[in-house]
């Protein structure tokens, strides 16, 4: 049974930094897309990065660039978000998300939560001013 389960959310002041982390367990993704989504309270679920396989790239959210980095461990067969500077508009509850098909795509593709099909139960991030 494939499961991710997302951990490092919690409660951070402005300007401040969290680090997520997603482990897999089930099945290796290293050779698959994965990506993190979020969902703030009356929004929708919004793309915020994605990674694809080693040597591939990787993709970020308007909202995100140049703050948040994602990485992956593939021996650990994690996925990270490294989150900096954040903002109050960063709360939500962040989702990770994993491809179970590895062949390149479209850019457009990762962006789409519909072109994930694991999915994790969700950390809270919560941003204080």
């Amino acid at each position: 049974q494939v499961q991710l389960v997302e951990s490092g959310g919690g409660l951070v002041q402005a300007g401040g930094s969290l680090r997520l982390s997603c482990a897999a367990s089930g099945r290796t993704f290293s050779s698959n897309p994965m990506g993190w989504f979020r969902q703030a309270p009356g929004k929708e679920r919004e793309f915020v990065a994605a990674i694809i396989r080693s040597g591939g790239g990787t993709y970020y959210g308007d909202s995100v660039k140049g703050r948040f980095t994602i990485s992956r461990d593939y021996a650990k067969n994690t996925v990270y978000l490294q989150m900096n500077s954040l903002k109050r508009d960063d709360t939500a509850v962040y989702y990770c998300a994993a491809d179970s098909a590895s062949q390149k795509r479209r850019d457009s593709y990762y962006f789409s939560q519909r072109s994930y099909d694991y999915w994790g139960q969700g950390t809270q991030v919560t941003v204080s001013s």
